[in-house]
């Protein structure tokens, strides 16, 4: 536990077959919202909606050890071409399953029975936390203002996600 903020180094993923740097709400939202926390941006990229390309950009931030957190934003979906939780969801060593739970209570108090349609999810890999948001920047609020914003926070009590990241390694 410390009593100052340690910033985290975090990516941001936009998963999108049609959004570009300037039409990209939600990326923009989720950089906005951990730099004005003191993290550091590691990289940002827009991808279309192709599980490969998903998984192979996420592959090389999780090989990256200056990168701690992943973020992305869309894909989570139930339509065809939604598949982040699959790109993903492989790559977990471990999967943070309250996350998405606690995701869909939280939006269901903001847009009701709606958000069964959010397939979000989180886990850990090789020492780095992957966190997958719905593509609305409303969602992207939710998450990171309620959710990814406080564990991420190393003030946060009783406890956070970056006390525990000495130790995500540990075998």
């Amino acid at each position: 536990m410390t009593n100052t903020r340690v910033p985290v180094r975090i990516a941001v993923l936009t998963v999108s077959d049609t959004r570009d740097e300037a039409s990209d709400k939600s990326g923009k939202l989720l950089v906005e919202r951990l730099e004005a926390c003191g993290h550091i941006l590691h990289d940002k990229q827009i991808l279309p909606d192709d599980i490969y390309q998903l998984r192979a950009q996420i592959s090389q931030w999780i090989a990256d050890e200056q990168a701690q957190a992943v973020v992305t934003t869309g894909g989570t979906g139930l339509t065809g071409r939604d598949g982040t939780p699959e790109a993903v969801s492989v790559l977990f060593d471990k999967e943070i399953e309250g996350f998405g739970e606690v995701f869909r209570m939280l939006s269901y108090e903001e847009i009701g029975a709606s958000t069964l349609q959010s397939r979000c999810v989180a886990g850990v890999a090789n020492g780095t936390y992957i966190f997958c948001l719905p593509g609305s920047s409303g969602a992207c609020a939710t998450g990171w203002d309620k959710l990814i914003g406080p564990q991420l926070d190393s003030t946060n009590q009783p406890c956070n996600l970056v006390d525990l990241m000495p130790r995500l390694l540990e075998t």
